[in-house]
C-alpha cells in the first residue's frame, strides 16, 4: 500500500528546524545570563551524559513497544514539556536539572525517528531517506536565518520557539503508518549482539572519533564566532551556509552509496574534518568562518546519513532502533561529553584557536589509524577471498 511520504518530508523539515533554535544558540543563551566558559562546558556536557544513560532505555523501549510511532510521540512530548519548563529559574543547578530532563527525552528522537522512516521506506519500496533528510536541512537554514534575527534581541524566545516546533512535530507524526517494535510478539535478541559485527563496530568507532570534535564545535563554535567579531544575525547565516553546504550529498547520496565503499565515504569525511578544523585555527576574522562552513556538508550529514543506513541494513529487524540509538549514544552522547566538557576546560587554558587546533590534530590521527585498519581489513578480506577461490577450482 502506498504511504503519502509527504508526512515525512515535512516532519524533518519541523524537527531540524528545533536543533537550528536549541543547538545553536543555547551556548549564546548561557553566555548572556552571566555564565563562563567552563560553566558553559560543564552545562552543555550534562546533557551527553545522560543520554548514555537514556539511549539504550529508549532504544530497548522501542524495538519492544507495540509500536515504535508511540514512544516517538511520548519523546517529543517530554521535550516539548521540559523547554518550556527551562526558562523559569537561571540557577546554575536548576538548569543542570532541567537540562537532564529535557536531553532525557530529546536525545532520542533523531534515533527513532529514523529508525521508523527508514523501515517504512524498506517495506514500502518507496521514497529516498536522502531526500527526506534533505527537508531537515532546509528546514534548519531557515531557521537559522529567522531565529539570527530574533537572537539579536530576544535570545530568550528559543524556548517558546523550540515548543512550538515541537507541538507541529507531535501532530505530522500521528499521520504515520504504525511500524511495530518488532521484539513485541517476536524472538528476543540481546544487545550483545550488535558487538559481533566487526565491520559495524569499525565505522561506529570513526564516526564517534570524529563527533568528539563535532562536539566541541556545536558547544564552542558560536561563543568563537563572537570572539572573531561575528553576531548573532551573521551567526545564523553561518549556519545556513553549513546547512545548505550538505545539499549536494544528500541530492548524490544513492549514486554515491553504490559507487563509492563506505570506509571510503568515512575516511572522506575525515579528511574534511581535519581540513576544517585546521582553518578554524588559522582564521582571524569572523567572516574568513563563512566559507569555512561549506565543509560542514563534507561532515556532519555525510557520517549520519551513512551510518544510519550502515545501521539499517546491518542490524537485525528485532535490534534496528537499538541500533540507531546506540550509534546515537556515541555521537549525541560520549563524545558530546568529551567535546563540551574537556572543550570548556580546555578553552579556559589554552583559548578556543589553539582547541580547534587539537581538534586539527585529533581528527588527522584518527583519518591516518582508520585509513589502516580499513587497509588492512580489506587486504585481509582480498586474501579469504583469493584463497577460497582456490580452494573452490
Amino acid at each position: 500500500m502506498p504511504i503519502n511520504i509527504s508526512y515525512f518530508l515535512v516532519f524533518y523539515f519541523f524537527i531540524y528546524m528545533s536543533n537550528a533554535v536549541y543547538g545553536t544558540f543555547i551556548p549564546l543563551y548561557f553566555q548572556n545570563i552571566g555564565f563562563s566558559q567552563p560553566q558553559i562546558g560543564t552545562l552543555l556536557s550534562v546533557g551527553p551524559l545522560v543520554a548514555i544513560l537514556a539511549q539504550p532505555v529508549w532504544g530497548t523501549v522501542s524495538d519492544r513497544a507495540k509500536t515504535k510511532n508511540s514512544v516517538l510521540l511520548l519523546l517529543i512530548a517530554g521535550t516539548a514539556v521540559s523547554m518550556m519548563l527551562y526558562p523559569l529559574s537561571h540557577q546554575f543547578f536548576y538548569l543542570m536539572i532541567m537540562i537532564s530532563v529535557f536531553t532525557f527525552f530529546q536525545t532520542s528522537i533523531f534515533a527513532v525517528s529514523d529508525a521508523v522512516t527508514l523501515e517504512v521506506l524498506d517495506r514500502r519500496k518507496q521514497g529516498n531517506f536522502s531526500m527526506i533528510r534533505l527537508c531537515g536541512t532546509v528546514g534548519f537554514a531557515i531557521m537559522s536565518i529567522i531565529f539570527g534575527l530574533i537572537a539579536q534581541k530576544r535570545v530568550d524566545l528559543l524556548f517558546s520557539v523550540y515548543a512550538l516546533i515541537l507541538a507541529v512535530s507531535f501532530m505530522i507524526v500521528l499521520r504515520f503508518p504504525a511500524i511495530p517494535g518488532h521484539q513485541s510478539a517476536g524472538r528476543k535478541l540481546r544487545f550483545r549482539v550488535l558487538f559481533r559485527n566487526r565491520k559495524l563496530m569499525m565505522y561506529l568507532a570513526v564516526n564517534f572519533v570524529l563527533h568528539i570534535t563535532l562536539g566541541y564545535y556545536y558547544t564552542f563554535f558560536p561563543l568563537y564566532f563572537k570572539e572573531l567579531g561575528g553576531d548573532s544575525a551573521w551567526l545564523g547565516w553561518s549556519m545556513v551556509i553549513s546547512s545548505v553546504s550538505e545539499v549536494p550529498f544528500l541530492l548524490l547520496s544513492k549514486k554515491i552509496f553504490e559507487r563509492v565503499k563506505i570506509p571510503h565515504i568515512l575516511l572522506g569525511a575525515g579528511a574534511a574534518a581535519t581540513l576544517r578544523w585546521y582553518l578554524f585555527s588559522a582564521i582571524g576574522n569572523a567572516y574568513w568562518a563563512l566559507p569555512v562552513q561549506l565543509l560542514h556538508g563534507l561532515i556532519f550529514i555525510v557520517l549520519s546519513v551513512t551510518m544510519a543506513t550502515v545501521i539499517n541494513k546491518e542490524v537485525p529487524d528485532e535490534l534496528k532502533a537499538s541500533g540507531q540509538t546506540f550509534n546515537a549514544l556515541l555521537t549525541l552522547g560520549a563524545a558530546k561529553i568529551i567535546g563540551s566538557f574537556a572543550g570548556g576546560w580546555a578553552d579556559e587554558a589554552f583559548g578556543m584557536r589553539r582547541v580547534f587546533f587539537y581538534n586539527f590534530v585529533l581528527a588527522l590521527l584518527c583519518t591516518a589509524v582508520f585509513a589502516v585498519l580499513f587497509w588492512r581489513q580489506g587486504a585481509a578480506q582480498t586474501k579469504k577471498s583469493l584463497e577460497h577461490q582456490g580452494i573452490s577450482g
